[in-house]
């Protein structure tokens, strides 16, 4: 049997993006992107996306059915590590004291990092959980919509 590995990884990047996009993030693409959203008013929370299983099963659920909710982020944005590597690199520069993590979750304001959801947060816990910590974090920092 001969599989083609770009091809079938391919599909497996388009469906993970399709998924976030779907639940309202908007992609960032290019560190130039990355700057300029990031560094706008306002509250921003960051997926930080992957192909890994905790990212499909567990990150990327929680993603959508946090923002359902009385208090969110002004913006909604992702950026995909192991895809778009420079705007991946660029967003980590914003997230100091955390070594990289994927997939995570980041919020911040004004530019500024608030608080983070790393992998070890997510990869062995269920949605609910991950969503639970996102939803604290909006409390905390988001205003309500």
């Amino acid at each position: 049997m001969n599989m083609d590995f770009n091809l079938f990884m391919n599909d497996i990047v388009q469906q993970a993006r399709k998924e976030i996009v779907a639940a309202g993030y908007t992609e960032l693409t290019s560190p130039e992107e990355v700057d300029e959203v990031l560094n706008k008013k306002g509250t921003t929370l960051v997926m930080v996306n992957s192909v890994c299983g905790c990212a499909g099963g567990i990150a990327r659920p929680a993603a959508a059915h946090a923002v359902h909710y009385d208090k969110r982020p002004d913006q909604l944005v992702t950026v995909f590590a192991g895809q778009d590597k420079d705007a991946t690199a660029r967003a980590r520069e914003m997230f100091t004291g955390h070594p990289p993590s994927s997939p995570s979750f980041a919020l911040l304001k004004d530019g500024k990092l608030l608080t983070m959801v790393e992998r070890h947060e997510i990869e062995g816990h269920d949605p609910m959980s991950v969503v639970a910590k996102l939803q604290s974090a909006f409390d905390e920092y988001c205003e309500e919509v």
